[in-house]
């Protein structure tokens, strides 16, 4: 899981080419830290098609706002430096993040 940053995330994810799946999350969000393991386990099942990126806002609120994310815990999978799709809040589970890679790989 590649810890994104403001330095980092043009590079890692909107100039990455094919799939990455960035995970928006906060040090206080109780639901983020419940879906974490769950995230790690997918990244061990499709870490070879899809490039697994994480992102605390409290370290790049700017950066969170701009990429629209308004909740959490927000998942977003983006091709080729596009969002192409997102889970977020109560519907961010580990079922409809699996759903949403199988979707986008």
């Amino acid at each position: 899981m590649i810890e994104l940053n403001k330095e980092n995330f043009e590079a890692e994810v909107l100039q990455a080419e094919g799939p990455v799946l960035v995970d928006y999350w906060g040090p206080t969000c109780e639901p983020c830290k419940a879906l974490m393991p769950h995230i790690h386990a997918l990244e061990e099942k499709y870490g070879d098609k899809v490039k697994f990126c994480s992102l605390d806002i409290t370290k790049a609120r700017r950066l969170a706002i701009k990429q629209k994310v308004m909740g959490l815990p927000a998942i977003i999978i983006y091709k080729d430096g596009q969002e192409v799709e997102r889970v977020a809040e109560s519907e961010a589970t580990a079922t409809s993040v699996e759903e949403m890679i199988n979707r986008n790989i």
